[in-house]
């Protein structure tokens, strides 16, 4: 009988696995991967050789791709390098869900002198669906209703 493995990985578990350092056996390797720290920074290099083995394993019907979600709060209080970021992160096909929260009307973008609703730039919020929410008033938090 044929037995089929099921494992979820996620894109944070590629990315460990492929940024800690390879040493080799000798005891000058073992002690520097024992005194430096296990992980090292994730390039653009290996992230684009990441996507595309994970990109490959769809086609080929091995993995399924099952999008998260990444819920911002406090929005606002990002800068114009952390927006530039998200902007080109988010054309990925690899991309999660986003979901951004503030309580912010117009403000100044960070790191820029453009004012903006939410302080989010126009190139990013003309990608967005902007939900406004109300505050409860006393009846609709009474029991009673």
């Amino acid at each position: 009988a044929r037995v089929d493995v099921v494992q979820d990985v996620t894109l944070h578990d590629l990315d460990s696995a492929n940024a800690k350092p390879q040493g080799g056996n000798d005891i000058m390797s073992m002690m520097g991967q024992m005194l430096k720290p296990k992980k090292t920074e994730i390039t653009e290099k290996l992230r684009k050789e990441i996507n595309k083995v994970v990109n490959k394993y769809i086609s080929q019907g091995i993995a399924e791709l099952v999008p998260g979600v990444l819920f911002i709060d406090e929005v606002h209080m990002l800068d114009i390098e952390c927006f530039s970021y998200l902007n080109r992160a988010l054309e990925s096909s690899l991309a999660p869900i986003v979901v951004f929260a503030t309580n912010r009307g117009r403000c100044k973008i960070r790191g820029t002198h453009i004012y903006s609703s939410h302080g989010i730039p126009l190139d990013l919020l003309d990608r967005l669906m902007v939900v406004k929410t109300e505050p409860y008033d006393r009846k609709c938090m009474s029991k009673n209703n």
